[in-house]
């Protein structure tokens, strides 16, 4: 049975996404996955780019992959962004090559994870972000796995 973890936070607008997400660096390992998901327009962008900042790059060089499907950037480590959204099939989901991203020693985040969740390993990091009102943002947090239970212990 896997170790578990979950923690909730809301944000209040688009700054407080970003430093929330600007948190979640500071507790990061070397290599994470971490799936996002959200309705369209519910901060999942929002918060790459502030993970982005935290380590190293700049937020304007972070955009939405919806149609390039993945973007990499290099920081004080490698930040692989990839977008599920437009994926429609299990095979598709082996196109983006997520399996090889993970393996690396790089954070992955995947918008839109939930459409091949099981495909993904288990340990990993899930934010179901919520929109309360037009700003307002709940963020709900779950760690399967030693390194992400760890890494939200640590926020």
């Amino acid at each position: 049975m896997s170790v578990t973890y979950e923690l909730q936070r809301v944000a209040d607008d688009e700054s407080s996404t970003a430093d929330l997400a600007l948190a979640v660096t500071h507790a990061l390992p070397k290599r994470l996955l971490i799936g996002l998901i959200g309705t369209l327009g519910a901060g999942k962008t929002r918060f790459v780019k502030g993970l982005a900042v935290g380590l190293g790059i700049p937020a304007e060089n972070v955009t939405s992959p919806t149609f390039v499907l993945c973007q990499s950037h290099h920081g004080r480590c490698l930040l692989h962004h990839l977008d599920a959204y437009r994926v429609a099939d299990d095979d598709e989901s082996f196109e983006l090559g997520v399996d090889e991203r993970i393996e690396e020693d790089a954070i992955t985040v995947i918008e839109w994870s939930n459409r091949f969740a099981h495909l993904l390993p288990a340990e990993r990091l899930d934010i179901q972000v919520d929109v309360v009102s037009e700003t307002k943002r709940v963020f709900h947090f779950l760690a399967t796995g030693t390194e992400a239970v760890e890494t939200l212990r640590r926020l």
